[in-house]
């Protein structure tokens, strides 16, 4: 037992060592280059899915093995490390620490709920689309956290007024006492030592509905076990489903676009970068073709989660004129009074509205395809500029606009202009997300590698078989490979060794490499079953009201409606908008013939 204790506490040092030393035969005896990169992708892809070193870490190590290999110079690896990714991702930080700065996500988030309403189910729904539209545009994880403080408040508001609504009828139909209205008189009078202990060590609606059970009893009214036990649930449900729409909201919002979430920036540079011919994807048609695809999921999303945790009630939902729940009013009332203290836009907040705008049209403009872009005034260097371009141009604007108009001095008579910037670059520092830029860079080490080395075409070669298969289902099967991964490693690790091996088994089998890498693009986010899976999902788990069956079981749902939604996109309106059926000229034109049953 002693031994075991041992090795579970030094398990990641033990991986760490051993696993290179198991897979040293496989260059030892296999003397060729194609050998000495899978080894070193083997390494690499192993400590990122188990992180038993940090992912930025496992992502440097290409950068001493392929020299020490021979495979590439050093120059060439560091070459790779940094790319036009990088500039599109520190632009978009640069809007995202302003939003979060200036508090303008807090703004966006309770007006979106303040217009769908306060019944609880099209309230759950504002929560996902202003959670959604915020993960469009900052990271996932980000967004979870910004809005999952206001739905707490919410929901433990909701909470008690049920329950105060339910202890005035309970209290009523007995002909007791208005327990309700007396319980702040006599919190101090009934509570005994025992239950202050209780209240020190329970935080949050198991506190509300403890304190209310606990006046129930010491008032000697009838228990109701099964009335009290109802009530639970539903209080539980409340928080379970409003938890459960951030963690998910969040993942489902970064699919619509290609700055949304890190593995679609890793697939756009992955993809410009082997196919610099094509220039068909970009944020308009990445927008365009993935919209219908999110809006979708969240809309089966909530109806599964209302259904799994609340139940559906049609009737109440859709009931016009009726007059509001005590928990309606109660959740109105916290989202005016959280709204009411931002008060009017501040400035900052408008030069940021502002900029957030003019990035989104100069992206959407630049070479929308069904008419001549921005970019077509520049016509000697077409190609030239990027998402990135635009990206970089107003993130540089952020640095110079001023945060402050006039001040005043201490006797107030004279102005004086304090120049302050909308960011400072430690508070840029703070919110870029450097472990993934490095991860990202390994990523294209390692892709580099695999061409220099002549694995990419072994692996094409070995895939080949697979084009007996119907295409659909070669889809769906590396659909539910990479959802299956996602789950255990990070998203960006999983979509960074799974791009280099489904690009050469597109071409193997003369197929469209998008009709492949975009389902797989996708379903690398549908991370929805464990804590650990994504940041958002550990951020909602931490406030203490899901447990882990509550997440595989709600989750798993989730999971099967993204694939056979990616799945029915990808095989009808995704088909005309890049011309999947055919097999393109800036691919590589492997003579292999197309069996894939079409």
């Amino acid at each position: 037992m002693k031994i075991l204790k041992y090795l579970l506490v030094y398990r990641r040092f033990l991986l760490i060592v051993l696993t290179p030393l198991l897979l040293l035969p496989l260059p030892l005896i296999i003397k060729t280059k194609e050998a000495e990169c899978a080894y070193t992708l083997f390494v690499v892809a192993i400590f990122w899915l188990t992180e038993a070193l940090p992912l930025a870490v496992s992502a440097l190590l290409p950068a001493f093995m392929f020299p020490l290999f021979g495979i590439m110079g050093s120059k060439e690896v560091a070459s790779a490390y940094f790319k036009d990714f990088h500039l599109l991702l520190m632009g978009v930080i640069c809007l995202a620490t302003s939003i979060e700065k200036w508090n303008f996500h807090k703004r966006v988030a309770l007006k979106m709920v303040m217009l769908v309403g306060v019944n609880p189910a099209w309230l759950t729904l504002g929560f996902m689309v202003s959670c959604g539209f915020l993960s469009m545009w900052l990271s996932n994880t980000s967004a979870a956290a910004m809005v999952m403080p206001i739905v707490e408040a919410v929901a433990q508001q909701i909470t008690r007024a049920e329950a105060e609504a339910d202890m005035l009828e309970m209290s009523c139909s007995n002909g007791s006492t208005n327990l309700a209205l007396e319980l702040d008189e006599n919190i101090g009078q009934s509570e005994n030592s025992d239950w202050k202990e209780k209240r020190k060590q329970v935080n949050g609606p198991i506190f509300v509905l403890d304190y209310y059970y606990y006046i129930l009893t010491k008032q000697n009214l009838p228990p109701a076990e099964t009335g009290r036990k109802s009530r639970e649930d539903k209080y539980s449900g409340i928080f379970k489903v409003m938890c459960l729409c951030i963690a998910y909201s969040a993942t489902i919002g970064g699919l619509t676009t290609i700055t949304g979430t890190s593995t679609n920036l890793i697939f756009a540079e992955h993809f410009n970068t082997r196919y610099p011919g094509c220039q068909c994807i970009n944020f308009g048609s990445w927008f365009v073709f993935s919209i219908p695809i999110a809006v979708v999921i969240l809309l089966l999303c909530w109806v599964w989660l209302q259904w799994l945790f609340l139940g559906f009630d049609f009737k109440n939902m859709f009931k016009c004129g009726k007059k509001r729940t005590a928990k309606e009013e109660a959740s109105a009332k916290v989202i005016q009074d959280e709204y009411k203290k931002l008060g009017p836009m501040s400035y900052p907040e408008i030069v940021t509205f502002v900029l957030f705008i003019l990035m989104t049209l100069l992206w959407f403009t630049r070479d929308p395809g069904f008419f001549p872009g921005w970019s077509s005034l520049f016509p000697k260097y077409k190609g030239y500029a990027t998402d990135s371009t635009t990206a970089l141009v107003i993130g540089l604007l952020f640095f110079i606009i001023p945060a402050k108009t006039l001040t005043r001095t201490s006797n107030g008579e004279s102005t004086a202009f304090g120049y302050t910037p909308l960011i400072t670059w430690k508070e840029f520092q703070s919110c870029m997300p450097w472990e993934i830029a490095i991860l990202v860079g390994g990523g294209f080490a390692l892709a580099d590698g695999c061409e220099v080395s002549k694995l990419s075409a072994w692996v094409a070669s070995k895939l080949t078989p697979l084009g007996s298969l119907p295409l659909w289902l070669i889809i769906l099967i590396s659909c539910l490979i990479v959802t299956s991964v996602t789950e255990v490693a990070s998203n960006p690790a999983t979509i960074t060794i799974f791009l280099p091996i489904l690009s050469p088994l597109a071409e193997a089998i003369h197929v469209n490499p998008l009709f492949i890498l975009i389902p797989a693009t996708l379903c690398t986010s549908f991370a929805f079953l464990l804590p650990v899976a994504n940041p958002a999902n550990a951020i909602v788990f931490s406030y203490g009201h899901l447990t882990i069956m509550d997440m595989v079981k709600a989750g798993l749902g989730i999971n099967i409606i993204g694939v056979a939604v990616v799945m029915l996109a990808i095989m009808t309106w995704t088909v005309p908008l890049f011309d999947l059926y055919t097999y393109p000229s800036w691919a590589p034109n492997i003579s292999i013939s197309n069996s894939t049953g079409l």
